[in-house]
């Protein structure tokens, strides 16, 4: 390849990079502390922060957050570069991978993060400046540099075929459940996930069945309620896997670890003991039944309603965008238990039994009817929407047998949740990487691949910089969870940049396919639906924004 930009080196000066990124990090740093002041100064009524002054300063404050979240992206780059160092793993590649990271995001935040590809926040909206230090100015002007991103993509050519470009700061044990799950990806999802796609079909239960002998269900359940009882991370790299094959397949482990994480938390022991070595096995599937047509992202107005039946519950309402429901055995499901109420205090969680159905009658169970929502990704797992008109559920099957804990209980499984999702976007932006540089390797135009002409090769180098990013993000918060902090900050930040990432990964991977990226033949058009989801659910792109400045702001 032909590198311009012969003033700047391809590579900084290992010593240099090192020392000019961290010198960096109290910069921004103050940044965010003056940008959380200032918007504190706009919201704070009384003493205390007022939501609908929040809400009129909505763009700084989801500004704010963007703003936090590159922050802690780059504070996790550069940990995993001190790390990679101290063991003498940081080579080459993760060497340009820093150097173009913290270049492009401080060249971003000095004049505008990009919240999507059409919002642009700039310190101004923040309501503060910044003169970069000579550091900041120095991986500004060279860090990601033509020359940067070409010789990152010539290393990138020499190690195809492997899951993750530049080493992953994961430890011995981790790296043998990716290659497990890497393998499992290529021999079994990647040769059927477009057919699946295009057929409109559901995953085989023959793979779920191999994901249950994997471990996959019962992953971070405790081995004293028959699950492997390991870590979050492991959990995050066995999603990231299943989701560079096919984010379907990656998925199906959210639906038991949101149901496994409510009755961990809120369950009483015997519900322990009844469900979690079902659901840890396999042989119970569950679906999440939270969101209601006219509601979305505000679960305080929830409407579907339960009512006392001698020991038992009805349960009346409807409820949408429910995955995987025609095949599961339980629903967790949320419904207002307190009529009085109209917020989330009068909300309760059942742990609600039902029939598998079958393509013939996909609802069997008497009260419940369902039909499916036919959607553009996704698709592996099928979306319904269900009615349910005196539904019975069992007076047993009240989470934590008590009364209007709903909400708090959902609550506590939003960190695991939204570190898993984070981790189905590094896997999907992954895959997205691989498929447009095989494209541009295999693809002849004027006489030479694709990937010679720099600006294909530089939509790859970002591609793999930034899901890097992600990567090491997701890591974090799930290292934060394994050790008991509380990380809803941290898996908040995982989630939206990594669904931004995934989503510029597939856009950019199927605009290198050029007119065959729009051909429904080819992988990428399906990983570009699938891509999409993810700044939707688990919490829209701007409800996560509004959150994290919930919480930054105290």
């Amino acid at each position: 390849m032909a590198h311009d930009g012969a003033d700047m080196p391809m590579t900084i000066i290992l010593d240099d990079l090192l020392s000019l990124a961290e010198a960096t990090l109290p910069e921004v740093e103050t940044l965010v502390a003056d940008a959380t002041a200032a918007l504190r100064a706009k919201t704070e009524r009384d003493g205390r922060i007022d939501g609908a002054l929040i809400e009129a300063h909505q763009y700084q404050a989801h500004g704010l957050s963007w703003l936090a979240t590159y922050r802690q992206s780059l504070k996790q780059l550069h940990g995993w570069a001190a790390r990679l160092t101290e063991e003498g793993k940081f080579r080459e590649m993760e060497q340009l991978i820093v150097q173009i990271g913290f270049g492009e995001y401080l060249a971003q935040i000095a004049g505008g993060i990009q919240m999507n590809q059409g919002e642009l926040v700039r310190l101004a909206d923040l309501g503060v400046s910044w003169s970069p230090s000579e550091a900041a100015a120095a991986l500004i002007a060279g860090g990601n540099s033509n020359a940067a991103r070409l010789r990152l993509v010539e290393l990138m050519r020499d190690v195809q075929g492997r899951s993750v470009f530049g080493n992953s700061g994961l430890d011995e044990d981790l790296e043998m459940i990716r290659e497990q799950f890497y393998r499992y990806a290529e021999d079994r999802v990647k040769p059927n996930a477009h057919e699946w796609h295009l057929k409109d079909e559901l995953i085989p239960m023959e793979i779920i069945e191999e994901l249950a002998e994997l471990g996959v269900f019962g992953l971070t359940i405790p081995e004293e309620y028959g699950g492997l009882g390991l870590s979050k991370a492991s959990m995050v790299v066995v999603t990231e896997e299943l989701s560079r094959g096919y984010i379907g397949v990656g998925s199906l482990g959210t639906r038991s670890e949101i149901a496994a994480e409510l009755i961990i938390c809120g369950g009483t022991e015997e519900q322990k003991q009844k469900w979690l070595p079902g659901l840890s096995s396999g042989e119970i599937l569950s679906t999440a039944v939270f969101t209601e047509p006219n509601t979305g992202s505000d679960l305080g107005s929830l409407r579907t309603r339960a009512v006392k039946d001698g020991d038992d519950w009805l349960i009346t309402g409807n409820k949408t965008w429910i995955t995987h429901a025609q095949r599961t055995h339980v629903m967790t499901l949320l419904a207002r238990t307190d009529p009085a109420t109209d917020n989330y205090k009068g909300l309760s969680m059942f742990l609600a039994e039902k029939a598998p159905g079958t393509e013939d009658n996909p609802f069997p169970t008497e009260g419940m009817t369902g039909g499916e929502i036919e959607v553009l990704g996704y698709r592996g797992m099928k979306e319904y929407e269900l009615g349910f008109d005196n539904f019975r559920v069992k007076g047993e099957n009240l989470l934590g047998g008590e009364e209007g804990k709903g909400f708090k209980q959902l609550m506590e499984t939003f960190e695991s949740a939204r570190i898993q999702t984070a981790a189905r976007a590094v896997g999907v932006a992954q895959s997205a990487l691989e498929i447009g540089m095989q494209y541009a390797i295999d693809r002849k135009q004027f006489g030479k691949s694709l990937i010679e002409f720099p600006r294909v090769a530089s939509k790859l180098a970002m591609m793999a910089v930034e899901t890097m990013i992600a990567r090491q993000l997701t890591y974090f918060s799930a290292w934060e969870k394994d050790h008991g902090h509380r990380c809803d900050l941290e898996a908040g930040m995982a989630k939206l940049l990594g669904a931004r990432v995934a989503w510029a990964a597939a856009d950019n991977a199927l605009q290198i396919h050029g007119g065959n990226g729009f051909a429904l033949e080819y992988q990428i058009s399906r990983i570009l639906c699938d891509a999409r989801i993810l700044n939707i659910f688990e919490g829209a792109a701007e409800i996560q924004a509004q959150v994290i400045a919930r919480r930054l702001l105290g």
